[in-house]
């Protein structure tokens, strides 16, 4: 990096940079044109382009480009690629709302650090595919992080898609749906629709709630620890507030707490919600209707290498003969389609 900054703004267009701008960060990773080696990142807040605001979302990607490209090197930057969640694949159209608002941050992101360069906007699963090893041109993706969506990629370009209908109305097993199973697993046990469960005392805790209104330490794990009834009512008092302050998406925050309470005190229901959300994601998948051999290609927080699902999905998915392939996240994927953009323009 230091040979680089030495040669200062002067020397040769020799960089890329790919953007994975997902549900709960922004990663920006500068990478070289003839070989894709990585020469630095940056990383912001949320950039998902439907959801988060315009203004904010330039200032994301704004934050993040400036940490992976020192000063000295944009001029060397030759092309820039971002993949979006929110935002549709180039099939769908130019006025396609996700990729019309994701182009007009990128462009003012850009024109705040003075990088002049191609740019190409894509879908999170054009991004994300793009990363397996090889960036290859065919298979399936899926992607579970706060959503979930899965697709057929040809020509690096989906063909079809399952799930990513957003929080309201699917993203089945991702962790906003997670999320949102613990706390009402956390709320039917505290009004007595449901058997104890540990996840009472973890997003209680999580949310601040007054000590005094917490179940005690191991209830879920034994029916003899007291939970008094004047104490569920004060939790349950507290807690609905707690959740309807914050944005709904915030729900998926609760889904490490659902994998900790699973692993750590073994507990049935946290169990439960993860066998649960393994089964949706692998119905999105195989909505898709697989080949024998494929490759499905696999991120998010849920599914990256050694995320929390990715064992359970392999092994329901096992049936279907897929090549799973797990990736971090969709920046080198990103990088690839920079170089490719710039290798096959006119």
């Amino acid at each position: 990096m230091n040979s680089d900054l030495n040669q200062g703004s002067g020397a040769v267009a020799d960089l890329v940079v790919g953007l994975d701008a997902g549900g709960t960060r922004t990663r920006a990773l500068l990478a070289g044109l003839r070989d894709g080696r990585p020469r630095g990142e940056g990383t912001a807040g949320p950039g998902n382009a439907l959801t988060v605001p315009g203004e904010e979302l330039a200032d994301h990607l704004t934050e993040a480009l400036a940490g992976a490209v020192p000063e000295p090197l944009r001029g060397r930057v030759v092309a820039v690629a971002g993949g979006f969640a929110g935002a549709g694949h180039r099939g769908q159209g130019a006025d396609e709302p996700g990729r019309v608002r994701a182009e007009a941050a990128l462009a003012t992101a850009l024109a705040r650090l003075g990088i002049a360069a191609t740019v190409g906007v894509h879908s999170d699963i054009e991004t994300t595919f793009a990363a397996a090893p090889g960036h290859p041109a065919d298979g399936l993706v899926l992607v579970a992080g706060t959503g979930a969506v899965a697709a057929r990629i040809a020509a690096r370009t989906p063909t079809a898609t399952s799930g990513g209908d957003g929080w309201l109305l699917g993203d089945d097993g991702g962790g906003f749906w997670i999320g949102r199973a613990a706390v009402r697993a956390a709320l039917r046990a505290a009004d007595g629709r449901s058997v104890p469960t540990a996840l009472a005392h973890a997003i209680g805790r999580s949310l601040g709630l007054p000590p005094q209104t917490l179940p005690p330490e191991g209830y879920g794990a034994t029916d003899t620890a007291p939970w008094s009834a004047e104490q569920r009512t004060a939790y349950r008092a507290r807690l609905l507030p707690a959740v309807m302050a914050r944005p709904p998406v915030r729900l998926a925050d609760h889904a490490p707490l659902v994998v900790a309470t699973a692993e750590n005190e073994k507990d049935a229901v946290a169990r439960q919600i993860l066998t649960e959300a393994a089964r949706r994601l692998t119905e999105t998948v195989a909505a898709l209707a697989p080949r024998p051999g494929e490759t499905l290609v696999v991120t998010g927080g849920l599914l990256a290498p050694h995320g929390p699902l990715l064992l359970p999905l392999a092994e329901r998915l096992a049936p279907l003969e897929l090549a799973v392939t797990p990736v971090t996240d969709g920046s080198p994927g990103a990088v690839a389609l920079a170089r490719l953009a710039h290798d096959t323009r006119p």
